[in-house]
């Protein structure tokens, strides 16, 4: 049957419509996620590079505990002094990147599903100063709801549900008590943040999913990788706490992947301790060659030890690992080769009444150095330690020196020592 020229205009009008349409609906979305990858996560919204100076500055926030006890007055107060902290911090030391190390919200506390909701509350100080970050999970993030004992005596207190669209009801209009899972958390907040470099890891590694790596690249070439981070999720919530067998093997393909040699160096993230640092953990008070100010509690570790640790241990660019989880806890040990440290517990929320603060981390490129102090949230630097010098990176190769005589490798290394930091 032949078309019509009112038919051929209709269905044109249509389509002009649909594309119309289509380009509204984009706009109000704010702008597209940037373009993100399955595998090991190398292809971010703008690659992260060292600044003109030469240097890379982190600021770890941890346990945020967003959300607790949303339903009394405490708990708000909780997350406003929590943005108070941050905002001080990244005013004082305006780093380059923040890394989110896990229980940013304490989804046991929130009865309903809008745990997202907290979770953009507890972004929101890094985004509004537009500084690129990124997140990965502890063990309160999607944890399941916990129905406190005193309402079954005083009776359940009035919900405020979000919007219908990001609520699960059920028959009498209430808000279910579904909770928010680690895959909806992540997904809202790269779909949401153009900032935002976190990642939703490989499938296979489900159900742990903040699995992936960033490199930052030289200064003067994007494309030119002179560090790598490694964001590994360490479980709790609604699955054991332990880094799995599968996420190991991981680790080892993709660093083997891009860093082969073992040239530059790794950085590792993520938020319950393991079992080394129980080993290391200073028995009273923090005695050299650890460095902290404080040591309140035991390490309260994951629940198996699955091989990450002797991947990290035998590969030589592995410097340092960094974790949360522990509020009373700010120390660095070494452990072999590498560092083992915790960050410094950030957010109101959570147990503890120890001041707050935020670990941070800095880089340099030449030559290349990393070390590592907190930052209080009334401004008070301390316990700085040296991570890798300068030295480590700069030493000749001992078999030329060797040729040219032992007094002349003394001589080598006393000049050498005098100017490294």
């Amino acid at each position: 049957m032949m078309e019509t020229p009112s038919n051929r205009f209709t269905a044109l009008s249509l389509t002009f419509i649909s594309i119309l349409f289509g380009f509204i609906i984009t706009i109000a979305n704010g702008h597209e996620s940037p373009e993100k990858t399955s595998t090991h996560g190398t292809t971010d919204p703008k690659p992260l590079q060292f600044s003109s100076s030469s240097s890379f500055k982190i600021a770890l926030f941890a346990d945020l505990h967003f959300g607790e006890n949303a339903w009394t007055n405490w708990g708000p107060w909780q997350d406003i002094n929590s943005l108070r902290v941050m905002s001080t911090i990244l005013d004082l030391e305006r780093p380059d990147f923040v890394v989110y190390l896990g229980d940013l919200v304490t989804a046991n506390n929130l009865p309903i599903p809008n745990a997202s909701l907290y979770w953009e509350k507890a972004i929101s100080p890094t985004r509004d100063r537009k500084i690129p970050w990124a997140s990965l999970f502890g063990n309160h993030d999607d944890m399941a709801f916990e129905w406190p004992t005193e309402w079954f005596t005083s009776g359940i207190p009035q919900i405020r549900c979000p919007p219908p669209s990001n609520c699960v009801f059920s028959g009498g209009g209430e808000c279910s008590f579904r909770g928010t899972n680690r895959v909806e958390l992540m997904n809202d907040e790269i779909q949401k943040n153009g900032s935002s470099y976190s990642r939703i890891g490989p499938e296979d590694l489900w159900p742990s999913v903040s699995n992936y790596v960033l490199q930052v690249s030289s200064s003067n070439d994007s494309k030119s990788p002179v560090a790598f981070l490694y964001f590994l999720d360490s479980g709790g919530g609604s699955y054991p706490e332990a880094i799995s067998n599968a996420q190991a093997r991981w680790f080892q393909n993709v660093s083997q992947e891009l860093n082969p040699q073992s040239r530059l160096p790794e950085i590792i993230f993520w938020h319950i301790p393991n079992e080394a640092y129980k080993e290391v953990a200073p028995k009273n008070g923090i005695q050299q060659p650890c460095v902290g100010s404080i040591n309140l509690e035991a390490v309260a570790a994951q629940v198996a030890e699955n091989g990450i640790m002797d991947l990290l241990v035998n590969r030589t660019s592995v410097k340092a690992v960094f974790v949360g989880h522990n509020h009373g806890l700010d120390w660095c040990c070494p452990y072999n080769k590498l560092w083992l440290c915790f960050a410094r517990h950030t957010g109101y929320g959570g147990y503890g009444n120890w001041s707050k603060g935020a670990r941070i981390i800095e880089m340099t490129e030449q030559p290349f150095s990393i070390k590592s102090w907190v930052r209080m949230e009334y401004g008070i630097q301390h316990s700085e330690v040296v991570i890798l010098s300068s030295c480590d990176d700069q030493l000749l190769p001992f078999p030329v020196i060797w040729n040219i005589g032992v007094f002349f490798v003394a001589f080598l290394t006393s000049i050498h020592s005098f100017h490294c930091i």
